[in-house]
């Protein structure tokens, strides 16, 4: 994947990734902020600020409406590790990106209103999501029974309602200064935009905006799980549900490939080992999936199903137990399968690549994860991984001692 990098004088690091197939240009702005960097007793602020750097800066009383008079559309999203922006525009509007995106990392307009605003968009959107669904707070109860020291042991909507609606003014100015600054971001500017271009409208635009002191906390890891935890809960909803978490290694360890081979091959599709066992041939559950949550720092394999009427939690989860056990006793990871899984992650990757979109996201990523080249590396890594590295990885994942699990119960 072609890219230039260069630093500012302010610290920001931005990377150019040219293409001259679309008419489109593309701004990706990656804060190195996520849930993980929050106070414990002030969570949420991370996701809050998601929706209040779209609520006016300093010189743009509205974000959204001269974006979309030059043509343009945008997104964001928060995770455990960072919040990332993004826009794309016809690439002879693409200044209007730079205008927008560097005013707001200037200063956001902080006024009580917009705050109170995007303060009730996110309170409503924890209740809709977390308190009022069915299995809603399945996170809140799960994540802390996984961690115990360490920050994700929180989702990203905070870990509770009275976080957010008790923040005020100085806290997001505080919150605002820490992260959103220069020296704590990555800009790509992807598309059909040349490199003296980029080079010239960041050092216009972004090139004024001062540097800030940072005051991220060191996290300490999370230690080593000794014991099987266990959580059984009951609410109105309409299945028992079973899920079991499994710690597993960083997104930036050699064994995430084969981590994330492992789990496609348990729970994705239809041809997935668990839903042709547990879901077709022994009908305990009615779904079933599994996934890794890839985390930059270690993340969790879960495994969650709801439960077909009639049948004991207890008896699906002992036949999930011996299903993972047989990964090791019987090696149902085959070289077939294992080339299949491949084939299909190259697949992927091909596909997410056809849009610079996507390129400029995952370049941003990868250069915040500390190896920009991993953008291009990713298919290699995934083609590298043996049988014996597969079978050495679900022996450490699949251990009783290192499983989280919960049954969730209904009263119904």
């Amino acid at each position: 994947m072609l890219y230039t990098r260069f630093e500012l004088p302010n610290g920001l690091v931005v990377i150019h990734h040219p293409d001259q197939n679309t008419q489109l240009a593309v701004m990706n702005i990656l804060y190195k902020v996520g849930s993980k960097n929050e106070s414990p007793d002030r969570t949420g602020f991370a996701h809050l600020f998601e929706h209040l750097m779209f609520g006016g800066s300093i010189n743009i009383p509205e974000y959204d409406t001269p974006l979309q008079l030059a043509g343009g559309d945008n997104n964001a999203f928060t995770s455990n590790d960072i919040t990332n922006y993004y826009l794309t525009v016809p690439k002879n509007n693409i200044e209007t990106g730079f205008w927008l995106e560097s005013d707001r990392m200037l200063s956001l307009a902080f006024s009580q209103d917009s705050l109170n605003i995007q303060k009730g968009v996110v309170i409503e959107e924890f209740r809709e999501r977390y308190l009022n669904q069915p299995y809603g707070d399945l996170w809140h109860q799960l994540l802390p029974l996984a961690y115990k020291q360490h920050p994700y042991s929180w989702p990203t909507i905070g870990k509770d309602i009275s976080h957010v609606s008790d923040a005020t003014i100085d806290d997001v100015k505080s919150f605002f200064k820490t992260f959103y600054a220069p020296n704590n971001a990555i800009l790509v500017v992807a598309g059909n935009i040349d490199l003296e271009t980029t080079k010239r409208l960041c050092e216009k635009w972004f090139g004024p905006i001062s540097a800030q002191m940072s005051n991220k906390v060191v996290i300490d890891p999370e230690p080593k799980q000794t014991e099987a935890r266990f959580l059984k809960l009951s609410a109105d909803v309409p299945f028992d549900m079973l899920v079991k978490a499994y710690h597993t290694c960083s997104r930036n360890d050699p064994k995430y490939y084969a981590t994330d081979l492992i789990s496609d091959f348990l729970g994705s599709g239809r041809s997935a080992l668990l839903y042709n066992e547990l879901v077709k041939k022994q009908c305990l559950f009615s779904e079933l999936d599994c996934y890794i949550t890839g985390d930059v720092e270690p993340g969790l394999l879960i495994i969650e199903g709801k439960l077909i009427k009639g049948v004991s939690i207890e008896v699906a989860d002992n036949a999930l137990i011996q299903l993972l056990n047989s990964l090791l006793t019987d090696r149902k990871i085959d070289s077939t399968s294992l080339l299949r899984l491949k084939n299909k992650a190259e697949t992927n990757i091909q596909f997410n690549d056809m849009k610079v979109l996507n390129r400029a996201m995952k370049l941003a990523y990868c250069e915040f994860m500390g190896d920009i080249s991993l953008a291009s590396k990713e298919s290699e890594y995934y083609s590298k991984v043996s049988l014996n590295e597969v079978q050495s990885v679900c022996s450490e994942i699949f251990k009783s001692e290192n499983s989280t699990t919960i049954y969730y119960q209904s009263n119904n």
